[in-house]
Formats: structure tokens, C-alpha cells, sequence
């Protein structure tokens, strides 16, 4: 049996866009009861949205499949205008739960298009982030993803541009994404940095997780863009590093010839699942546990006025706990 040190990182786990929109969907429960519809995944982790179906929480992968008049939550990826119309269209009493610092990179590709700039969104084309600040304005954002993207774009290098970025990307490389924009085009703009506090704060952990340890692990879904990243970091670093979902998806062949395993989670994994990788590891010999320095995050996004206590009129706290609150009956 293997023997060893567990460094779990700090910062980890959930966010505070994460948290408020967990809440959102529990508050909504509590304020209308179930059936609640949530427009894709709330976040991305396959754990938070099985807790939430078990509360009532029914995921929908369009506006067009809730009922005419239900309430429908938005996820924190945020949605384009043109869902926003779908949905008052069909008379949805919509629940926003998008996150603020998406929300802000929306605002910014309308203002920079209604000023007559090319957006360039720096990002996945298909993650649903990009696919929401692209509908702001479809004829005036173009999505690159990589630094060759920058020399095939067929745009004069004269040409008026503001670049904005997708907030769960790894921050060194979209900063080398940026880096050849400004080297190409003469007249451009950034608003300041769009990638979020929380992925900027987990990828910087999880370079020191790489320095200080032989493998890295990252609870997160394979659908979580910023877990995702957060594996890349670490392997940038030239220190082996895998995705586990959790618990059950850590091969023990990872461990052979390991003495040291940092641990990190994505903004989206709940400690739960954290505290499930660290016991296992423990029955494989890793039962020494040490938290890694770093910073404490107390960053909260108030909840949305609509939610407000219909007697007293006052609007719940965000949830500080970092996890998803057990359906009735689940309770111990």
C-alpha cells in the first residue's frame, strides 16, 4: 500500500456565482414548490444537479420545453436576448441565475457593438458562456480560441476591435490569445480583465499544487470549463494531473511511485465530493492531510429581489455553506 501526503488547495470549490445560483433554484423550490425549471444545467457538475432533481429542480435543455407560464430559472451562464424573448413569448416567470460577472461581459459586447467595434470573444464556441454573450450582437462578435485564430480572422489590422473573454478560461493562455491581438491590430480595446476572480485565484493554487506536489487531482465535471483548466495549469507545469468526477474515477495505477497529491476543486464542485476523494485516498495510504496556504475568498453576489420573502419582503442571504441543501426527507 501506498504512503503519503494530501495538500488540498486553498482556495477550492464552489464560487460565489456558484453559490448564489444554487440558491436561487433552492429558493425558487421554496417559493413555489416543485416543479422548478432550470434552462440547461445550473452549473456544471453532475452532483449539484442530481441533488436539486431530488428537491424538485426539472433541467430542460430549451425554454421551449417548460410549460407555458412555469417558472424557469436561467442558469449562470447566462442566455442570449433572443432566449429572453422565447421565453416571454411563452409567458415563463423567468428567475435569473445568472452569474454577475457574466452578466458584465454582456453588457460590455453590446456597448462595444453599439459603438461600432468587431467584438472579439475569446472562448469555447460551444460552451453555453459564448453562446449567450454571442447572441448580444451575432453580426458584430467573432469567437477566436487560439492564437492561430488570431492570423486566419479576415479583418483589416486597422480595424476598430474590443476583446472580451469567456471567465472560466486559463488566464496565461488566453493572455498569450491577447497578446497576438494586440500585436495584430492597431486600433483595440480591453475593458479590463473578464476572467473571474475565482478561476484566476484556483489556477494560481493550482500552480503551487504543481510545484509542490507529483500529482494533481480536480473534482470537477468533464463538462466544467474552468476544472478543466485548472488540469491544463497543472500540466503546463509539467506535473501530471487528471479531471475526477469524483471518488469512484480515481485509478489507483495514478498513485505508483506518488508520495505527494494536491487536490483542488472547480468553482462548480461541492466540498462533498472533496471530502470524498480525500477518504479514498486515505484507504490507499494518503491519510496525512495538510491545507495549502493561500487566500480566503469572501467575495458574495446578493440574491435577485424577485425571491424576496413574500411577508416580510426581505431578500435571502446567498448560501455560504458551499453545498446544496438535502431534499425533504434526506435530512439527518
Amino acid at each position: 500500500m501506498s504512503e503519503g501526503n494530501v495538500v488540498l488547495a486553498q482556495p477550492r470549490g464552489f464560487c460565489a456565482g456558484v453559490r448564489r445560483a444554487i440558491g436561487i433554484v433552492e429558493r425558487a423550490l421554496d417559493l413555489h414548490g416543485a416543479p422548478v425549471y432550470v434552462r440547461k444545467e445550473i452549473v456544471h457538475n453532475h452532483y449539484i444537479v442530481s441533488e436539486l432533481q431530488k428537491r424538485g429542480a426539472v433541467f430542460v435543455d430549451s425554454e421551449e420545453e417548460v410549460p407555458q407560464g412555469a417558472v424557469c430559472v436561467f442558469s449562470a451562464h447566462g442566455v442570449s436576448p433572443a432566449v429572453r424573448s422565447a421565453a416571454a413569448g411563452r409567458q415563463l416567470e423567468v428567475i435569473d441565475a445568472t452569474c454577475p460577472l457574466v452578466a458584465k461581459v454582456h453588457q460590455e459586447a453590446v456597448r462595444f457593438a453599439r459603438d461600432g467595434r468587431t467584438v472579439l470573444l475569446v472562448g469555447h464556441v460551444s460552451h453555453e458562456e459564448v453562446e449567450g454573450v454571442l447572441g448580444e450582437a451575432p453580426d458584430r462578435i467573432v469567437v477566436i480560441e487560439t492564437e492561430d485564430d488570431v492570423q486566419r480572422l479576415g479583418l483589416p489590422d486597422d480595424t476598430p476591435v474590443a476583446v472580451l473573454t469567456q471567465t472560466t478560461l486559463s488566464f496565461d493562455e488566453t493572455e498569450r490569445v491577447v497578446e497576438a491581438l494586440r500585436a495584430r491590430f492597431t486600433d483595440l480595446i480591453t475593458p479590463g480583465d473578464d476572467i473571474c476572480y475565482a478561476s484566476q485565484n484556483r489556477q494560481n493554487a493550482v500552480k503551487d499544487l504543481a510545484r509542490d506536489n507529483d500529482l494533481v487531482l480536480i473534482v470537477g465535471s468533464h463538462n466544467s470549463s474552468n476544472s478543466l483548466r485548472m488540469v491544463e495549469v497543472a500540466r503546463d507545469r509539467g506535473t501530471a494531473a487528471h479531471l475526477v468526477p469524483d471518488e469512484q474515477h480515481l485509478e489507483a495505477a495514478w498513485l505508483k511511485d506518488v508520495s505527494s497529491v494536491g487536490i483542488s476543486a472547480g468553482a462548480s464542485a461541492p466540498e462533498i465530493l472533496v471530502d470524498g476523494l480525500v477518504a479514498r485516498l486515505a484507504d490507499l495510504g494518503f491519510d496525512q492531510v495538510q491545507l495549502q496556504r493561500g487566500i480566503a475568498e469572501d467575495v458574495v453576489f446578493s440574491m435577485p429581489g424577485r425571491l424576496a420573502d413574500p411577508v416580510t419582503g426581505r431578500v435571502p442571504q446567498t448560501p455560504l455553506a458551499g453545498e446544496v441543501s438535502p431534499a425533504p426527507g434526506e435530512m439527518s
